[in-house]
């Protein structure tokens, strides 16, 4: 079966495109992401602007013609935080129907913390792999909001969806270029605040294994790595250290738009916004690590996320 997947969240619109075969294995036709920035400002007026809602739809016209030229039996089109929080998300839904034939699907943060975890999970190297003793956490750092799901082989244990994400916090905490230390210290304690309320469904303390999923995350490691150019083939699966990481997370933290602009990997899209989502990565790898006793000090980086679950979720059984 084909299967288009569509993940529209708070900075980005992404499509998959994909063969899935009888055991649920994916086969990439195309992949592409656009940074839309459909969350800019909801935060503070809790509705779509005009400006975000028209890129939104400029690109998913143009993901539209893709599916058709390639094919797709099934068609998903699910949206996160932004939409969530919109007033006028109805104006977004109708345009989206128009384009594509089908209805967005505002799904809510458990929901989506199980497509993360599933898609996360689906093309991990077998040295990663779950086991019935082991208790995996994957962090999905969005635009708008963060996902914590544990789980192993046998599915998701626990889960919790908090409104923190690059974008939202940019907007509420980091007005200077770079961030002041008093805005770092302001949005650090809040997001360890979050964390700690998510620990109340979460056992963090439990986790034997951590994987990060998303454009922060990916972007932060590939800082990490030190890398050339953005490589998904390099980042994927690499198992970087806490204090490695939180090393390259400072060290985005503490620089400027025009040298962040300047990294190799980074995308345009993000240039604006890594600074907060590096300072809720180094937070999340602190917090585990001191959670876990310092049994949990590596975390794995996932180039396979939610919209991987979108289109693996197409395969279920209707009834399930």
């Amino acid at each position: 079966m084909r299967t288009a997947a569509i993940d529209c969240g708070t900075n980005s619109i992404r499509l998959l495109i994909a063969d899935v075969d009888d055991d649920g294995r994916l086969t990439d036709v195309i992949r592409l992401m656009r940074v839309v920035r459909l969350g800019e400002g909801v935060d503070t007026t809790g509705r779509l602007s005009e400006a975000a809602l028209a890129r939104t739809f400029a690109a998913a016209r143009d993901y539209a013609e893709l599916i058709s030229h390639h094919g797709a039996d099934r068609i998903r089109f699910v949206v996160t935080s932004a939409t969530r929080d919109a007033a006028n998300r109805d104006v977004f839904a109708a345009g989206i129907k128009e384009l594509l034939g089908v209805d967005p699907e505002v799904v809510n943060g458990n929901e989506e913390a199980t497509l993360s975890f599933d898609g996360a999970l689906s093309v991990l190297p077998p040295e990663a792999s779950t086991t019935e003793d082991s208790l995996v956490l994957v962090v999905d750092l969005g635009g708008g909001s963060t996902e914590f799901v544990v789980g192993n082989e046998r599915g998701v244990a626990a889960s919790r969806s908090m409104d923190m994400g690059c974008v939202r916090f940019t907007e509420r905490y980091l007005a200077s270029d770079p961030p002041t230390v008093r805005e770092i210290g302001v949005m650090e304690a809040e997001v360890r605040r979050l964390i700690d309320e998510a620990a109340r469904d979460v056992p963090f303390d439990k986790v034997t294994r951590l994987i990060g999923v998303a454009g922060s995350i990916t972007t932060i490691t590939a800082h990490a790595l030190d890398l050339p150019g953005y490589s998904p083939d390099d980042i994927h699966g690499s198992e970087v250290d806490q204090e490695r990481v939180s090393r390259a997370a400072t060290d985005l933290l503490g620089m400027n738009r025009e040298q962040r602009a300047a990294l190799p990997y980074m995308h345009p899209g993000r240039v604006d916004v890594i600074g907060a989502g590096a300072l809720i990565w180094r937070t999340i790898t602190d917090y585990l690590a001191e959670a876990t006793g310092g049994r949990v000090r590596t975390s794995l980086t996932s180039e396979h996320d939610i919209l991987d679950g979108i289109a693996l979720s197409q395969n279920r059984p209707v009834n399930q």
